[in-house]
């Protein structure tokens, strides 16, 4: 059987390593196109991708010798899972690999929001020494809401037991998964109590503005929102409104409805967004850690076992 790879991204040289260990022919070719993909890919058994093009169906259609897609990160939007799964081809990720980096990312972005970290660095840097405006506020005792209780949502629980929060966590798709770090309640509980709302779940047709104007009408308190899935979870105009009308306290998001430049710069919203002092961006990083980066890779290959 041909057992070759096309490692279409940069991944950590560990997959590499412990593919070839299972007897896979591996191409290392990070820097190839998607036009380049498209005359190669009828010669290889799978391909290994992180974020570079969409593996949609003009690409699956074109590895007619294709048995697996493996995905170097925790999400699969980037994969038309659905088709691949119609012509046979088994789809793999490793959210394994980078959910102690999102938990920890996370974890920072609330702490440094609570305590106006970024606020108080500016100030000090522009010659302004304001003790009183930068009052913080302690996390101890306060409510932790989570959507998502996968690999990423219970590893933040996890972290957070420390800090003697209440967690309580919703899923739609999973029941009985309390355990010592979080509380499985409905969503109406999540409105009724979270002081803090971070989200950690795919994106979908179902998901997709989940966070939206009606959703966030129903909180009972005032919220910090996080994100470090995926952005166009959150409606960012519904975000900037919350934030004016005093409904969202503040916000760290690593993801947004539109990343990179040059067009997030083009979006209406960014201006507003990036001058809010009550805000913390990252570049789509909370998973992606020194050692997130070998992680990912390992766990990916651990899979190629079960294929």
């Amino acid at each position: 059987m041909n057992k070759k790879i096309l490692i279409a991204d940069q991944l950590h040289p560990a997959f590499k390593e412990e593919a070839e260990k299972l007897g896979y022919e591996c191409d290392d070719m990070p820097l190839i196109t998607r036009a380049e993909t498209l005359d190669i890919l009828k010669d290889y058994t799978g391909i290994a991708i992180r974020t570079k093009f969409l593996i949609d169906k003009e690409i699956i259609d074109a590895g007619a010798s294709l048995k697996f897609i493996a995905r170097a990160g925790a999400g699969m939007d980037n994969v038309d899972e659905e088709y691949a799964v119609s012509k046979g081809i088994t789809c793999i990720n490793a959210p394994e690999g980078n959910r102690d980096a999102v938990g920890e990312h996370v974890i920072g972005m609330l702490l440094s929001l609570l305590n106006n970290l970024r606020n108080g660095d500016k100030q000090i840097r522009s010659g302004v020494w304001d003790r009183e405006g930068n009052r913080g506020w302690e996390l101890k005792g306060r409510t932790v809401a989570i959507i998502g209780y996968g690999n990423n949502g219970r590893s933040l629980a996890r972290k957070l037991s420390g800090f003697e929060v209440n967690v309580i966590a919703y899923d739609k798709y999973k029941t009985g998964f309390s355990d010592d770090y979080a509380a499985e309640v409905s969503m109406e509980q999540i409105v009724k109590q979270a002081d803090v709302l971070s989200y950690h779940i795919p994106l979908t047709r179902e998901t997709r503005r989940l966070f939206n104007d009606e959703y966030l009408f129903h909180f009972k308190k005032p919220i910090v929102l996080l994100n470090a899935s995926r952005g166009e979870i959150v409606s960012t105009k519904t975000l900037l409104k919350g934030l004016s009308s005093g409904r969202i306290i503040a916000a760290g998001l690593d993801v947004l409805e539109v990343e990179k430049f040059p067009d997030l710069s083009e979006q209406a919203w960014f201006g507003e967004l990036k001058e809010n002092n009550r805000v913390i961006l990252s570049p789509h990083v909370a998973g992606w850690s020194v050692e997130s980066y070998r992680k990912i890779s390992e766990v990916l290959a651990e899979k190629l076992k079960l294929i």
